[in-house]
């Protein structure tokens, strides 16, 4: 497939391909937009069917990645990382090294930091070899779970309040779908608020211990969508929202931690038209990269947790005012997203 004609190149600064026989590095850079700042995103490390498809998470990933900096009023631009791999078995530290080689070969442009199938551990390895990384444990972010999570969390009673007209989650059902790091997290925080929790993961361990924790129920992750309740919040992989799932969506509101929930565009208009609420991935889940920016390696200022974490609770009024322009354009609140993330871009 070429870069160029890809569905999902969406005039990207570089691409870039990283390959090292010695430790077995095949990873994909692409750094999408620069505009604000050094492109801020993840490293994903994952077993891809296809290296196209890589490609393809690759660009969408970072271009998401662009419009979340923006729309969190960040300094950085967007940009992601994927690694073809295993993440059970082929982690190696001269993988990460040479991974670190390839982002210090960038010349600062690309910055990166911990998504699926990468650790704070591995960070501190690629640091061996660039100093572009953010969400270090020493001095630095450490693990942007818990940022993201509640990011999510305070998203969803946006959408509540606006959808609904409530005010807190007590008494509410949500329905989790994935409980890594992220999902487990925000069912910890909806369950201490008195939510009832429905949750679901390939992994069984995980929901018996969700179950047994959160007095949660437990559901088949591939039909978790259908479940009846006032919340859908997808925190696994992404194009949850497709042809299939959205006509047997029971939930008014969709609110999760994916990146790229929805599998096309136009999916998006097909949300609106059945009048579910759905809250922008790229915005409701911005709490990660919020908490990574808060790093001295672009502020110029020791780490500060409170100051961070304060910035997360403004997903809250940044998905109010994108559903309110959504309602008053009679636009899918996805493309209002997009609207004011590219006004933020114009104006930089």
């Amino acid at each position: 497939m070429s870069v160029f004609t890809a569905p999902d190149f969406a005039d990207h600064e570089q691409v870039v391909f990283a390959s090292d026989p010695a430790s077995g590095l095949r990873a994909i850079i692409a750094v999408h937009d620069t505009t604000r700042g050094p492109a801020l995103g993840g490293c994903r490390m994952w077993q891809y069917p296809h290296e196209n498809d890589a490609i393809a998470d690759a660009l969408r990933l970072s271009r998401g990645m662009t419009y979340k900096s923006a729309l969190a009023d960040l300094p950085f631009g967007g940009g992601k990382a994927v690694i073809l791999g295993d993440p059970s078995r082929d982690k190696t530290d001269a993988l990460w090294e040479a991974f670190g080689c390839a982002i210090e070969s960038l010349g600062g442009a690309y910055v990166t930091a911990e998504d699926v199938g990468t650790s704070v551990a591995d960070l501190e390895v690629v640091r061996h070899t660039t100093a572009h990384v953010a969400g270090i444990a020493e001095g630095g972010a450490g693990d942007p779970s818990p940022a993201t999570a509640l990011g999510v969390f305070v998203g969803i009673k946006a959408a509540l309040r606006h959808r609904l007209g409530v005010s807190d989650v007590n008494g509410l059902r949500v329905a989790i779908q994935g409980l890594g790091h992220v999902g487990i997290g925000l069912a910890g925080l909806l369950a201490e608020a008195g939510a009832k929790l429905i949750v679901a993961d390939i992994d069984p361990v995980r929901v018996a211990s969700a179950v047994r924790e959160f007095d949660a129920r437990s559901a088949d992750p591939a039909n978790i969508h259908a479940e009846e309740a006032e919340v859908f919040s997808p925190c696994a992989l992404g194009a949850t929202l497709n042809d299939a799932t959205i006509p047997e969506l029971r939930a008014p509101v969709v609110a999760g931690s994916a990146n790229n929930q929805l599998a096309e565009a136009r999916h998006g208009d097909a949300l609106f038209d059945r009048g579910i609420l759905y809250a922008p991935d790229y915005a409701i889940n911005a709490g990660g990269i919020i908490h990574v920016a808060y790093e001295s390696t672009r502020t110029g200022r020791p780490y500060d947790r409170q100051a961070a974490f304060a910035h997360v609770g403004r997903i809250h009024d940044t998905l109010t005012e994108i559903f309110e322009l959504s309602d008053r354009d009679r636009i899918p609140t996805s493309l209002a997203a997009d609207r004011r993330a590219e006004a933020r871009l114009r104006a930089a």
